[in-house]
């Protein structure tokens, strides 16, 4: 049975200051929860249904009833097993290779895809904006399907560490140079801006070059692509390069 404080911890942690205060997020579902299970986060508890027991029995779960996972559960359709797993401690800054940074990325849907791409684009480093979207929101997990383990996401203020930081830093914006006559350097520093507003005033003068994905459809009314789908073209132009 799950005990009235476990629910109200659980419950709790679909906020931000509850998952901070505890340092625990949760994790949902077989695929991502094993993922997290094969990573090196810590476990902190368990809960399956009864007909996943077996499974997983040697992480010692707690057995609960679909009635109380679909109490606890932050989807739509509960998927067998849920987890709570310890936030790891934040990770040093690396400087070299690709690194991306995200500046006021609001959406979970958007931050969850781009932590799935850096881990296949091999991009070990998230570094993130304070003002953007916490990357342990339940559906920012759920969207990372698993890639949150293997991805080092880091928080701070973006002006301060981008002063610092001896490396080239292009933006993608509206009006900078066409990807494909840009020679991109292998140790960089992609910036992507907030879904309406793009990269901040204050971001952008510190810019070594603004990049952009060019708009082939001459028809085409569309003001801009979506955050994550231009993520993954310039990633994808990043490595191709």
């Amino acid at each position: 049975m799950l005990s009235k404080n476990q629910h109200k911890l659980i419950t709790s942690l679909q906020q931000k200051k509850y998952r901070i205060k505890h340092q625990l997020f949760v994790v949902e579902g077989i695929k991502a929860v094993n993922e997290f299970l094969s990573s090196t986060m810590q476990l902190e508890k368990l809960f399956c249904v009864e007909n996943y027991y077996s499974v997983i029995s040697k992480y010692e779960p707690q057995l609960i009833s679909e009635n109380e996972l679909q109490k606890i559960s932050t989807l739509f359709t509960p998927n067998k097993v849920l987890g709570l797993f310890k936030m790891p401690k934040p990770a040093d800054f690396v400087d070299k290779g690709l690194i991306l940074v995200l500046d006021s990325i609001n959406d979970p849907g958007n931050l969850g895809t781009i932590i799935r791409l850096c881990d296949w684009f091999g991009v070990s480093q998230l570094v993130c904006s304070l003002h953007t979207v916490d990357c342990y929101n339940s559906k920012v997990v759920q969207a990372t399907m698993g890639s949150l383990s293997r991805v080092s996401v880091v928080y701070t203020d973006l002006e301060r560490y981008l002063k610092k930081i001896e490396l080239p830093i292009y933006g993608a914006a509206m009006n900078g140079t066409t990807i494909y006559n840009t020679t991109l350097k292998k140790n960089a520093i992609l910036v992507m801006g907030n879904e309406a507003n793009g990269i901040s005033s204050n971001i952008e003068k510190v810019l070594t070059q603004k990049i952009t994905i060019p708009r082939f459809g001459e028809n085409s009314n569309a003001e801009s692509l979506n955050v994550a789908t231009a993520t993954a073209i310039l990633l994808n132009e990043f490595r191709r390069s």
